[in-house]
């Protein structure tokens, strides 16, 4: 099969477009034809080596959409299903293998191109909104990198939800439309939100603020946030750590929660199930939406990591396999 895989750690470039073979199921294991895949951040992480680790060769890719191929017989999938999955070794490729814990049936309304910007985005967004932020219809919130995957859902669930104030951050206010489509009331930069947020709520500060982005703008994130407001705190993509003293959140009463869902598909995998069901429910009545800024030939991958750094796009970007 067809497969892009990367021999070692580097730029776009490291990543080749070859010939390997079709991997083998194991015990509650399936086979997936893929259609589709999806380009996250994690993954430009991964190719450059960031997170440390990578047995060669590698295939990245976090998620999947496309057809059951093979399951054991006594499965509760079958060939020909229609799923997504978290494979368990990388997706950009024409075969993927995955526990079935982590696969999901979709809905027959729900095509396998939207199918594909489902899975990371959209459960990681749902249990960071209800589950880790607990956010309240009368909360205002902050929501980082806006116009990335994450962003893009977390504004239309809180929306969707009837959340008070809605105030999304991006790098370049050209994506200020964007955000505001999907559901923010304001739109501000990484460099003045803190002032702006301060100055929105009359010097209370957001009760909850998501970031993705740590380093400074996670110092700037705790200087707006309201007492006994809460920090969600899931990914780095500044390539910085966010600086968090025991001061900034002890006589305030602020709280900053972590979530993984890499963390939670290895560790409590079982928890995502319910939340698949209620995002691909919500896609198939089209109360959510996720839009797709462009897709990429399998042969072309090289081409989607540069875009996802350039940072010049809106929404989800895939990989047709």
């Amino acid at each position: 099969m067809k497969a892009a895989i990367q021999t070692e750690f580097g730029d776009a470039s490291v990543l080749k477009y070859a010939d390997v073979d079709v991997p083998k199921i194991g015990k509650h294991e399936v086979l997936i034809k893929v259609a589709y895949t999806s380009v996250n951040y994690a993954d430009i992480k991964q190719r450059k080596g960031n997170k440390g680790k990578g047995s060669f060769p590698l295939t990245l890719g976090l998620d999947a959409a496309g057809t059951i191929e093979k399951a054991s017989a006594d499965s509760s999938l079958a060939k020909g299903d229609r799923v997504i999955a978290f494979p368990r070794a990388g997706s950009y490729a024409e075969y993927v293998v995955a526990n079935e814990q982590l696969v999901f049936k979709i809905p027959d309304t729900i095509s396998l191109e939207q199918a594909a910007t489902i899975p990371t985005v959209s459960i990681l967004s749902d249990i960071l909104l209800h589950e880790i932020g607990q956010v309240k219809k009368t909360d205002t919130i902050v929501i980082h990198s806006a116009a990335g995957g994450v962003g893009s859902m977390l504004l239309q669930l809180a929306k969707l939800v009837g959340v008070q104030k809605i105030i999304g951050t991006v790098g370049d206010l050209n994506k200020e439309n964007y955000v505001k489509r999907l559901g923010a009331d304001v739109v501000y930069t990484y460099d003045t939100f803190t002032e702006e947020v301060l100055k929105l709520t009359e010097n209370l500060g957001a009760n909850v603020i998501f970031d993705s982005v740590a380093g400074e703008v996670t110092d700037r994130s705790l200087k707006c946030l309201a007492l006994y407001g809460t920090l969600v705190q899931y990914g780095n993509s500044s390539g910085k750590a966010g600086t968090i003293k025991t001061s900034d959140v002890h006589s305030s009463c602020k709280n900053v929660k972590g979530f993984s869902l890499g963390t939670t598909r290895k560790y409590d995998p079982a928890r995502l199930a319910p939340v698949a069901e209620k995002v691909l429910k919500l896609f198939a009545s089209n109360q959510i939406t996720l839009p797709i800024s462009q897709i990429f030939d399998l042969k072309d991958v090289a081409k989607a990591h540069k875009l996802i750094e350039s940072r010049k796009y809106e929404g989800k970007v895939l990989i047709k396999i």
